[in-house]
């Protein structure tokens, strides 16, 4: 069976996908697998770093990009203090004496702000529909699952305050019922792992009943493992609705266990079809 078949966007399916029967309980990550307002942080976090390192003989410029790049993107999906703490950690190999870790954090914010400031002014003022900011077909997605009756968490690594304040002004707040969790300058008191065994202690189901959607391979990583069901979101932030993948997060994801991967909702039933095939009993029951 070509599992495929029927999508008209690109999607792939790892060798070890099984679907579900019975899904209870679904996790969302933030940016990049909802919400666009923040994209291309990575152009904001990037020229900080290498304007904090300091320089070292022998290493070029580009070189130092190279590094920095991959150890943010690494750290990708966790909460942003540990990319913070990795360049605090690079700056000391170099020999210099790093500031503390919510420095950078709340320096870093203070220059995105900047980039997305525009872009909340947007949305706010209605001079932009809120959806330009979501990743294609998210809201479709939201609206099935809230009709299938599952409860829905929100797990972000920005800030928790940044997080429902965005969440909020995309107007999707209301579909999470009040479980939106995000970073706290206490970093230690919150990650993406304790609210998924929250949501399985609390309520008492395997992990096999918890499916998750993510762009970063922590939440990715923390779904599998506790057997529950990962579905990649590799957005084409820059190209929203291309239909196509991201490679690097394809390539990552994949290679930290998802089950499948898209590049966003734009076929949201037919992937409900798959992987959860008793979806459409759920749904009569409601």
């Amino acid at each position: 069976m070509d599992l495929t078949s029927g999508f008209s966007g690109g999607v792939e399916f790892a060798p070890h996908f099984e679907p579900r029967q019975s899904i209870a309980y679904v996790v969302f990550d933030f940016d990049g697998t909802l919400s666009l307002i923040r994209q291309g942080w990575p152009e904001v976090m990037l020229p900080m770093f290498v304007e904090m390192l300091p320089r070292q003989e022998g290493v070029t410029v580009q070189e130092d990009e190279t590094m920095l790049l991959d150890d943010i993107m690494t750290l990708n999906g966790k909460q942003t203090i540990y990319q913070m703490i990795q360049l605090a950690t690079r700056i000391k190999e170099r020999g210099g004496i790093p500031r503390e870790p919510l420095f950078y954090k709340h320096e870093y914010l203070r220059r995105l702000n900047e980039r997305i400031e525009s872009r909340l002014r947007q949305i706010q003022d209605r001079t932009c529909e809120p959806d330009e900011y979501l990743v294609f077909g998210s809201r479709r997605l939201l609206e099935a699952l809230r009709g299938l009756g599952v409860p829905m968490y929100l797990a972000s690594g920005t800030d928790e305050e940044f997080v429902k304040r965005e969440a909020a002004l995309l107007g999707i707040e209301d579909y999470f019922g009040g479980h939106i969790y995000g970073a706290l300058d206490d970093y230690k008191s919150f990650s993406k792992k304790m609210v998924i065994e929250r949501i399985l202690r609390e309520n008492g189901i395997p992990g096999e009943a918890l499916l998750s959607f993510g762009d970063g391979y922590v939440e990715i990583e923390n779904t599998k493992e506790v057997g529950g069901l990962a579905v990649a979101v590799a957005s084409d932030e820059a190209n929203n609705g291309s239909g196509q993948m991201d490679g690097w997060k394809r390539d990552r994801l994949m290679g930290v266990g998802a089950d499948v991967v898209i590049p966003d909702y734009r076929d949201v039933d037919r992937l409900l079809e798959v992987i959860w095939p008793d979806s459409g009993k759920n749904k009569e029951r409601k």
